[in-house]
């Protein structure tokens, strides 16, 4: 069965997990912040999974720009948010793709339908 449209938009493509991997050198962006982990076991930290700033759910596009490497850990931290610390961290990675791409906009990161001027 194919894809819905909105679903091929909001996944990381091989092409641009590889460009996400290559950017971050394959390290979590938050343990590379010295970030705290505390409670995480080693198989949280070890485990990289690319994470969406804008998520899919919000129709966050499956773009380099939208994206980062993290750990399990970090990356259920945020997600899940019941530490109090999802608005903080993505404060964070919003810096951190800030840093990589001086043009940055969230507003180019989220699908439109009708996106034709």
């Amino acid at each position: 069965m194919a894809k819905h449209r909105v679903t091929k938009k909001t996944e990381f493509s091989q092409k641009e997990r590889k460009k996400i991997i290559a950017r971050d050198r394959g390290q979590c962006i938050f343990c590379m912040m010295g970030y705290p982990a505390a409670g995480a076991n080693f198989l949280d930290l070890d485990i990289r999974e690319i994470m969406h700033f804008i998520p899919r759910s919000q129709l966050g596009l499956g773009v380099e720009r939208n994206g980062a490497v993290g750990c399990r850990f970090h990356h259920m931290q945020m997600d899940n948010g019941n530490k109090g610390l999802r608005a903080e961290m993505l404060g964070r990675f919003e810096a951190y793709l800030r840093g990589c791409y001086p043009d940055w906009d969230k507003g180019a990161l989220v699908y439109k339908k009708y996106d034709f001027w």
